[in-house]
């Protein structure tokens, strides 16, 4: 076998920095022991996994593929509405006999789910899966997973830190703030028993018009992208846990949602080289634990146009020979439709193993993908030897991320960790560099206490997006309370009508300035005429993109005239928007993607890395 394109990189670099520093022969020669010594712990290591897979059953190896979701909060004892879905969904009545009965490699969490309700709970459920995978024959420690991105997608929620999200730390700009962020971020998890994230994002977002990653990725540029990942990768795995780039091959050119229908891409291969691959390159190179895939069809990289997450051409041929990937490698959802329009649940786990598949995640029926491969290495579709060669990668990441010495958690631990006041106050510190100002016509920000001491704040009130945070207009008017000023939320939604819009304008009667916080603003959005009348009013409008910073290009001139983006709605955004807003912050957040015009695509009205100061 070839020496992987990382071992290549690695040796290249590591002789490169020998003859830059003139190493004497005898540390170049400590240097190699040293190296060799690794590549013999690794070896033993692997014998060790080995024997464990050599004494698993077929059930056993099938089990170990899989993370499935379970509802409750504890692992024996849930509450009796969550019994009821786990029976409606499983079969079984809790997190304990799911394992039992699937014999199960991974879990993942969701606050839907109630498995994140609050951290002591967490911890605890945890441990109980934890005991339940000790209780099975093979003794073999979970996975616990999750999706913690931060920013718009986070499973875990107050009073857990929450971090600012990919594009607001792509418009920071900085390494070291991305780098702390995740360090930070792994740290809780791993103290919840959660030790593999589905974060960072690999992700360009090169189209405004994305509707499922946005904001989620760092940001149009591959390069700067690919800093951000590794600063998050390493982020991450300092801390101990897995981090998982995604969604390979690159999910940022899209106008339609995987999770609704199956997109394509329609990249050549020159421009995915481009575009698309260099995160992930950076990511492979950083030593990234886990990628997960895209259920997206490029056609440029496997013309029989199945979704990246069963095509063999794009995960073996690509991830694992071109790019020499040899971690785990999940898939997103299968429950999503971009992995179902083409194949049925009974196919879709078989295929995507065939593929080059390590983790089949979260299937929509999870008693027909479990036997569908069964029965696939049964008949002899697939070998046996081919899921022992995925559940060796599983077992080494379990085993790097200490599982096999301790899977189990404190609840001293998560005190000493979670919600700290220290990670907090870093989040509130990284979180002011990414607040953008994209306008700021006749210097009206930063406001003033004295000039503008009565404020309305009006605007879309999405759901947090952890469940544990907002609603929006009433987080920001109590941060500029805190700050001095006296101020009033009325919340008008997203799609305001004419009543709502009328007492909003009646509410900015005698206000000194009014805050609209705007969401994915459109041309037919009635958001837009909510900000030409309240402009109409002579009050002084600053907006507020709480999500995409696309938003300026559609509001009408007297709307863009004071105007941020704070590429999220969390608290810990809002709060670092408000001090920016108040002058209590100084403006450093740069535009990490270009914001089109809403008539003229090919017009750029604000570029990459425009951001005004004060």
């Amino acid at each position: 076998m070839s020496p992987s394109r990382r071992t290549l990189l690695a040796a290249g670099a590591g002789g490169a920095a020998a003859v830059a520093v003139g190493q004497s022969p005898a540390v170049a020669a400590e240097s190699a022991e040293s190296a060799e010594s690794a590549d013999e712990a690794r070896a033993a290591r692997r014998d060790r996994l080995r024997r464990i897979i050599g004494r698993m059953s077929l059930e056993e190896k099938v089990g170990q593929l899989f993370v499935m979701r379970v509802y409750g909060t504890s692992a024996t004892d849930p509450d009796q509405a969550d019994v009821d879905k786990n029976l409606e969904e499983t079969g079984v009545r809790n997190a304990t006999e799911l394992i039992a009965k699937f014999r199960l490699g991974g879990i993942i969490y969701f606050g839907w789910a109630n498995n994140t309700k609050e951290p002591h709970q967490t911890a605890d459920l945890s441990n109980g899966i934890q005991r339940a995978a000790l209780q099975q024959d093979s003794e073999i420690p979970l996975l616990i997973s999750t999706d913690q991105e931060y920013g718009i997608v986070a499973r875990v929620g107050e009073p857990a830190t929450l971090m600012p999200g990919a594009m607001a730390l792509g418009a920071g700009g900085s390494r070291s703030d991305a780098r702390r962020a995740a360090r930070i971020a792994g740290a809780e998890l791993a103290a919840l028993g959660i030790m593999q994230d589905y974060a960072p994002l690999a992700d360009v977002n090169v189209n405004p018009a994305n509707p499922v990653i946005g904001v989620r990725s760092f940001g149009s540029d591959p390069e700067a992208v690919a800093r951000m990942v590794v600063a998050q990768v390493e982020g991450y795995q300092s801390a101990g846990i897995a981090s998982t780039s995604k969604h390979f091959p690159g999910h940022g050119d899209t106008e339609t949602d995987s999770h609704t229908a199956l997109p394509t891409i329609h990249h050549t291969r020159e421009q995915w080289q481009e575009l698309d691959a260099p995160p992930f390159r950076a990511a492979i190179e950083a030593g990234i634990d886990s990628i997960m895939t895209a259920h997206i069809v490029v056609p440029a990289l496997d013309p029989a146009e199945d979704p990246a997450t069963l095509s063999h051409p794009i995960l073996t041929g690509i991830l694992r020979e071109e790019l020499g990937y040899d971690g785990v490698v999940v898939t997103d959802s299968l429950g999503m439709a971009g992995v179902r329009t083409k194949y049925g649940d009974d196919r879709v786990p078989v295929l995507a193993v065939k593929a080059g598949v390590d983790q089949l995640l979260n299937p929509p029926e999870p008693e027909i993908a479990w036997n569908a491969l069964l029965a696939a290495v049964r008949d002899g579709e697939l070998t046996e030897e081919r899921l022992d060669e995925s559940i060796l990668r599983i077992l080494e990441l379990k085993s790097r991320r200490g599982l096999f010495k301790d899977p189990f958690v404190t609840h001293q631990g998560v005190d000493r960790t979670v919600g700290t006041r220290q990670h907090l106050a870093a989040a509130d510190r990284i979180t002011e560099r990414t607040t953008t100002v994209l306008a700021n016509a006749d210097g009206l920000l930063p406001l003033s206490r004295r000039r503008h001491r009565n404020l309305l704040v009006v605007g879309a009130d999405p759901d947090s997006p952890s469940g544990t945070t907002g609603p929006p207009t009433s987080t920001l008017a109590e941060a500029f309370t805190e700050l001095g000023f006296s101020a009033t939320a009325l919340s008008t939604g997203t799609d305001p009508e004419q009543a709502t819009i009328d007492e909003a304008v009646a509410a900015a009667d005698g206000m000194d300035a009014v805050l609209v916080g705007t969401y994915n603003v459109t041309a037919d959005s009635p958001q837009r005429a909510l900000v030409s009348a309240l402009a109409e009013t002579g009050v002084p409008v600053v907006t507020l993109a709480i999500r995409n910073p696309y938003d300026i290009a559609y509001l009408p001139e007297a709307g863009t005239r004071a105007s941020l983006a704070s590429y999220s709605w969390t608290d810990v955004e809002l709060r670092a928007a408000a001090r920016v807003i108040a002058g209590r912050a100084r403006p450093a957040g740069r535009l990490p993607v270009p914001v089109p015009g809403a008539d003229d695509p090919e017009q750029v009205l604000y570029p990459v890395g425009h951001g005004l100061s004060y």
